[in-house]
């Protein structure tokens, strides 16, 4: 303290720090979520004037204007709080995909959904089961609520279902099957995820995230919702965040079992889906054909940079999602660098690999062009 009373810089934080209650132990150590670097963070590192960023698997169009529109008018609504259970939304996905109401809930986002499962299922101790690398909220939110993460080593790239199937044991309260993975872009097969339900028992809730299943084209990918009908401890994980655009907006959703339903929609946090992402979901449900179609110019981009990356001789894994996953092992981090350096902000996994999402044609050329730069670059190095 200063001679006339005051608090010097760090003295009041230093004086207080031992007074501050502590969390519990499993969420002290739990690692913070990093999500992918800004554009205008990139700009500012490395002092560039402008640069894209491709690295949060974002959708690159503008909203439709229906969609816009819709938006616009439910921003009136703002002083009011919204529908709870969001069940307009609830119907409206129902009815879309023949379902009954009560086998859909909605949340924030399918990330949002996830917490709510393993706050709903998962007691300290108990086993969740999932193949790595994938969707890293997926052991921050295990560890949240004292469980135990079994991680099951990828296969080429792919979810090892098998490894996954034989690993279920009695304490295995949770199976997280991520179709198409993140970051790797691999999709599961229906056979795979047979085998898995039917070793499964009655007491363990699988749940199929599938946030990137609108740019799903393999012919043998599991086909979720008949399998619902066959299989009550099936959960399936749906989001709007990505073909459908509206990722700011946060709004999810979940198919499964009305008791699995009801169970979810317990630990919901009151209005955690607000009247914006609700109007944006209806309107875009009822633009279905519109953005079937945004979908198709996506894959088309998507079979173009497969095929570019392949020819500057980088071996890709089969992509299944809006991105492309660029398995260069100990260069991931120095190829990211030398991208951001030429304005291009891509997702590195370190040692690993880089996750590159899919623009617009010209972002995409940009990506080209920065990529080529970056290769030789490194090359030389």
């Amino acid at each position: 303290m200063g001679p006339d009373g005051t608090v010097r810089d760090g003295e009041c934080c230093a004086a207080m720090s031992d007074a501050v209650p502590r969390p519990r132990a499993s969420v002290a150590a739990l690692p913070a979520y990093k999500p992918g670097k800004s554009a205008e963070a990139a700009m500012a590192e490395h002092d560039l004037d402008e640069a894209i960023k491709l690295a949060s698997n974002e959708n690159p169009f503008d909203p439709l204007p229906s969609v816009a529109d819709a938006l616009a008018r439910a921003s009136s609504l703002a002083p009011r709080y919204p529908d709870h259970r969001a069940t307009a939304v609830r119907e409206a996905i129902a009815a879309h995909l023949r379902l009954v109401v009560e086998q859909v809930a909605v949340g924030c986002g399918s990330v949002g959904l996830l917490q709510q499962l393993a706050l709903t299922y998962v007691d300290p101790g108990q086993h969740v089961l999932y193949g790595w690398r994938s969707f890293e909220v997926y052991p921050i939110y295990v560890q949240t609520v004292a469980g135990v993460s079994i991680q099951i080593p990828n296969f080429e790239h792919r979810i090892d279902m098998a490894g996954v199937t034989a690993a279920v044991d009695d304490r295995t309260r949770l199976v997280l099957v991520t179709s198409p993975n993140n970051p790797t872009g691999t999709a599961v097969t229906h056979a795979e995820l047979e085998r898995l339900l039917a070793v499964v028992p009655p007491e363990c809730l699988v749940v199929l995230d599938e946030a990137y299943y609108e740019y799903v084209t393999a012919p043998d990918a599991p086909d979720a919702l008949g399998l619902l009908a066959a299989h009550p401890n099936l959960a399936v994980l749906r989001t709007f965040s990505k073909a459908y655009g509206l990722a700011a907006l946060r709004i999810g959703y979940l198919l499964g079992h009305p008791e699995v339903v009801s169970a979810v929609d317990r630990v919901l946090v009151p209005f955690a889906v607000n009247g914006l992402a609700q109007a944006g979901a209806l309107a875009s449900l009822a633009a279905h054909d519109e953005l079937t179609q945004r979908v198709s110019e996506t894959l088309r981009e998507r079979d173009r940079m497969v095929g570019e990356i392949q020819r500057r001789g980088i071996a890709l894994p089969d992509a299944q999602a809006n991105f492309v996953w660029l398995p260069v092992g100990y260069r991931a981090l120095g190829l990211t660098a030398a991208l951001e350096r030429r304005g291009v902000v891509t997702r590195p996994f370190a040692d690993e690999g880089v996750r590159i999402t899919i623009g617009s044609v010209t972002e995409n050329d940009r990506m080209l062009h920065a990529l080529d730069g970056a290769l030789a670059e490194l090359a030389s190095a």
